[in-house]
């Protein structure tokens, strides 16, 4: 789907197993669902793991870009297009799923619109926007020069990565990293629930059976087991999926702007 540390043909296999655990996400979208009467295998056994080193992405170091970034989120919080339009490559931008869907014959920011939403009555479009802009990471995109792009990935080992699903007998998609040092794995659903742990620096597994929250709404907790084999309840927002939807910029005219989009809504 995207450049990641991990083979896109890896994730890609396991796009039914994504959208299941992190009940949301480009892969869910750009995939056809299984047909009815399928029934997905038994998840993997419960069991500890070798842990996998997953380091959380570091803050972008270029202060201009930290600088667009808070423009970027003043802009997605007055809802303001005009100026939004300002922020996005007139030509050239990119919209990639399993090809590039952005539409040559329209402007950037009609194609940043598309892709994201931008003109849902609810707003999430500029909260998909916001979400993104709130992020201080980043990464060169190898195959565009000049072009970064957000949220950055671990730095994961690809070879430890595999011997992990084949000893787990795990698809690719069901393993996150926690986003931030020593979160709590807590024994049920609840804020006050018993620390059975904390996680972090390792990827951890994502069990399928975390569904959604009410109103079909992504899940306020998940449920993951850790390298130690115990299984627990992890705030949804502190575990990140691999191979997530990402926004990139590149300098134009000696100023950011945003360039494309991996992932994005269905065409």
């Amino acid at each position: 789907m995207r450049t990641a540390v991990v083979a896109s043909t890896l994730i890609l296999a396991a796009a039914t197993a994504a959208a299941l655990v992190f009940g949301q996400g480009a892969l869910s979208q750009q995939l056809p669902l299984p047909p009815n009467g399928f029934h997905p295998p038994p998840p993997a056994e419960i069991k500890p793991y070798q842990p996998v080193a997953a380091p959380v992405p570091e803050a972008y170091g270029d202060p201009t870009f930290q600088a667009f970034r808070k423009q970027l989120l003043d802009v997605a919080a007055k809802k303001d297009r005009t100026a939004l339009a300002k922020l996005v490559v007139a030509k050239g931008f990119f919209w990639m799923q399993d090809k590039d869907l952005a539409a040559p014959n329209k402007s950037g920011i009609d194609n940043l619109a598309k892709a994201i939403g931008l003109d849902a009555k609810d707003g999430s479009g500029w909260e998909i926007l916001a979400g993104f802009a709130s992020d201080p990471t980043g990464a060169q995109l190898p195959d565009r020069k000049g072009v970064v792009c957000a949220p950055a990935d671990p730095a994961i080992d690809p070879k430890q990565f595999e011997a992990l699903i084949n000893a787990t007998h795990t698809d690719p998609a069901e393993w996150g990293y926690p986003t931030k040092p020593d979160i709590e794995l807590r024994a049920a659903a609840q804020p006050n629930a018993a620390v059975i742990e904390k996680l972090g620096g390792n990827l951890v597994r994502v069990l399928p059976d975390s569904g959604s929250g009410s109103d079909g709404n992504p899940p306020a907790f998940l449920h993951v087991a850790a390298p130690s084999g115990k299984s627990g309840y992890a705030p949804a927002d502190s575990i990140a999926p691999l191979g997530g939807d990402q926004i990139c910029y590149t300098q134009e005219g000696g100023a950011w702007k945003i360039a494309g989009l991996f992932g994005g809504s269905s065409p």
